[in-house]
């Protein structure tokens, strides 16, 4: 009679298992590319409206004219900074201590929390070849399908 085995197990023994080495470069890879998602320029904030545009305005009413004030927020979205520039700044001003580059704080006396990297809850489990966390079968076949070792340069 022949022995029944699990399809996963069968599976597991196919694929690639990382090193720490290449899991740390894998890591730093994924946090480069969403840090170049980050704050990219507004593709839209340079168009102007042409005067051409009809107006929808009730005949009846008269149209009243609005200087439209712009606040602090606008320009706030508008010129926004990555962290890497703020951090820049921080270093070459001359503030007083505690700033970014100064603020320490000593290591936590409890032990590390593990999340899971598809939902974010708590996890128990990690993944044989790349070392990401899961915490359910379904995160996990989620995380094989779409995030193991896949799409990294």
């Amino acid at each position: 009679m022949a022995s029944r085995e699990s399809g996963r197990v069968k599976e597991s023994e196919k694929r690639r298992i990382l090193d720490d080495a290449a899991r740390q470069r894998r890591a730093r890879k994924a946090i480069e590319a969403l840090e170049q998602d980050n704050f990219h320029e507004d593709p839209h904030a340079d168009l102007v409206m042409s005067k051409k545009v009809p107006k929808f305005a009730d005949s009846n009413e008269k149209p009243t004219r609005k200087k439209k004030t712009r606040s602090a927020e606008y320009y706030k979205m508008r010129f926004r900074k990555t962290f890497a520039q703020l951090v820049e700044e921080d270093a070459s001003s001359r503030a007083e201590p505690p700033n970014y580059l100064s603020a320490q704080a000593p290591p936590s006396k409890f032990p590390d929390r593990h999340f899971c990297a598809v939902c974010g809850f708590p996890s128990n489990y990690t993944c044989l070849p790349c070392g990401a966390r899961y915490c359910s079968a379904k995160c996990l076949g989620t995380h094989l399908d779409t995030r193991c070792l896949k799409w990294t340069a």
